[in-house]
């Protein structure tokens, strides 16, 4: 089956990229999901309107990342979360709101998918967090998670 990803999909390829997978893993995943797009010729066509998409958003190239690494890791970085007596969050931090905490904190607009969590971060207090700006640049945060 051949179709057109809309999105990043880990192992196949990025968002405008025409692939060829088995029936069923279109059909049943990528399709329902909205992480592709049955392949027409028409559909051709929206290719290049995603990949302008994609480009907007990407790092556009190493020296780029450079920059926003150094500025990044200059930051102090902190989230007030709703949290309980001992600390324990109600809920946990999500990659969404380390990308708004960072926002906040003066740096630039970053992707989050970009954002990885080491593990699920449910309580107060500092928390290491990478972020991937390039395949060859990742940038190093301290998350300070305190209660509202």
């Amino acid at each position: 089956m051949k179709l057109i990803l809309t999105r990043e999909v880990t192992n196949l390829g990025l968002a405008g990229d025409i692939v060829e997978v088995a029936d069923g893993y279109g059909r049943n995943f990528l399709v329902p999901q909205g992480s592709a797009i049955a392949w027409t010729k028409g559909a051709e066509k929206n290719i290049s309107q995603i990949k302008r998409t994609r480009d907007a958003r990407a790092v556009r190239d190493l020296a780029h990342a450079r920059e926003l690494k150094a500025d990044i890791e200059k930051l102090s970085v902190s989230l007030p979360a709703r949290a309980g007596a001992a600390g324990t969050l109600f809920g946990s931090v999500t990659q969404a709101d380390v990308v708004s905490a960072v926002r906040s904190a003066g740096g630039p607009t970053i992707d989050r998918k970009n954002v990885v969590l080491p593990v699920h971060i449910k309580s107060t207090g500092k928390h290491p967090v990478t972020i991937q700006l390039h395949p060859q640049v990742t940038a190093e945060i301290t998350l300070a998670v305190v209660p509202e």
